[in-house]
C-alpha cells in the first residue's frame, strides 16, 4: 500500500466532507466504465546494489471536482459502492497492461482486498486473469495487510498457500502499524515481510525505534523472508535500513508513484 501520507482522508460523515456519497459512487462506476482509474508504479531497490527490482501498482483516480485520489480514498469509496472486486480486479489488469514491455528482471507488486481473498474462487480467478497476460506468476508478488487476518486467518491461509501454489509470491504489508502480531509470520505461507513506515521513521534518532527494526528484520531473515522497508523520505532511514540488513527498500527519497515509462527508465539509468 502507499508508503506516504494519502493527498485526502475519509470522514466519519463520508469519504469526502460535502460530497455526497451516492454521487461519489455514480461517479466511481463511470470512471471504471471509461477506464479512467489509471494506475502507477512506486519502484523498488535492492539495498545491496541500488539496482530498481521491480515497482509496486497504486490505483490513482482523476475526479472532475475532487482533483487526485489515492488508493486508500479510492478503495474505501468502492467498499462503500460494494464495487471493491471490480475496481480491483481493473486496477490489477491495468498493471499488468502497463507493466507488459518491462524487463524479465522487474517484479510487480500487487494489493489484494479482503474482500477478494474472502472469495473461495479467488486464487483461480485470479491465475485466469494473469495467465491472459505476458508477465509469469514468479515475477508476482501479491501482498495483504492485517486486517485481511483478522477477519479469517485460516481462510487467508489457505488462499496464500494456493496463490504460492500457482507461482506467485506473497506478502504481508504493513507490518508495524496494526498489532504487528508475530504469530502470522509463522503460520502463513510468506515470501516477504514488507516494514510499515511508521517501522523506520523514527530510527536515525531514536534508539530505541532501531532496536525494534534490528529485530525484526532478524526474525525476518531467520524466517526465510525478504524484507522490504516502506516510506524511507530520508538519507539516514535509508543508510539504516540497509545497514541492518533489509533487502529492498521503496520511498520518496528516490521515487515517488510513477507512470510505467518512467520506471523503464530509471530501471535503465
Amino acid at each position: 500500500m502507499e508508503s506516504s501520507q494519502p493527498s485526502l482522508r475519509p470522514t466519519n460523515r463520508g469519504i469526502f466532507p460535502g460530497m455526497k456519497p451516492e454521487a461519489l459512487e455514480a461517479d466511481l462506476l463511470r470512471a471504471l466504465d471509461r477506464r479512467e482509474i489509471e494506475v502507477l508504479f512506486q519502484p523498488q531497490f535492492d539495498c545491496a546494489t541500488g539496482a530498481v527490482v521491480g515497482a509496486e501498482a497504486l490505483a490513482r483516480w482523476q475526479h472532475p471536482t475532487l482533483g487526485e485520489v489515492g488508493a486508500r480514498e479510492l478503495f474505501a469509496v468502492a467498499e462503500q459502492a460494494k464495487l471493491v472486486a471490480p475496481l480491483s480486479r481493473h486496477v490489477v489488469a491495468r498493471a499488468l497492461e502497463d507493466a507488459a514491455d518491462w524487463p524479465k528482471t522487474l517484479g510487480l507488486s500487487l494489493n489484494i482486498t479482503p474482500e477478494e481473498l474472502g472469495d473461495p474462487r479467488f486464487a483461480s480467478d485470479f491465475a485466469e486473469l494473469i495467465g491472459a497476460s505476458t508477465i509469469a506468476a514468479k515475477r508476482l508478488t501479491l501482498e495483504i495487510t492485517e486486517d485481511v487476518l483478522l477477519r479469517n486467518l485460516a481462510q487467508a491461509r489457505d488462499a496464500l498457500a494456493a496463490l504460492r501454489g500457482l507461482g506467485f509470491r506473497t506478502a504481508l504489508d504493513d507490518f508495524g502499524a496494526g498489532f504487528c502480531n508475530f504469530r502470522y509470520l509463522k503460520e502463513l505461507p510468506l515470501d516477504v515481510l514488507k516494514l510499515d513506515r511508521v517501522m523506520v521513521e523514527g530510527v536515525p534518532e531514536d534508539e530505541s525505534d532501531l532496536a525494534v527494526l534490528r529485530a525484526i528484520i532478524v526474525l525476518g531473515r531467520a524466517l526465510g523472508l525478504a524484507v522490504v522497508a516502506e516510506g524511507i523520505e530520508s538519507e539516514a532511514q535509508c543508510q539504516a535500513v540497509i545497514r541492518e540488513g533489509c533487502s529492498y527498500w521503496q520511498g520518496f527519497l528516490r521515487a515517488a508513484p510513477m507512470r510505467s515509462e518512467a520506471v523503464l527508465a530509471l530501471a535503465a539509468g
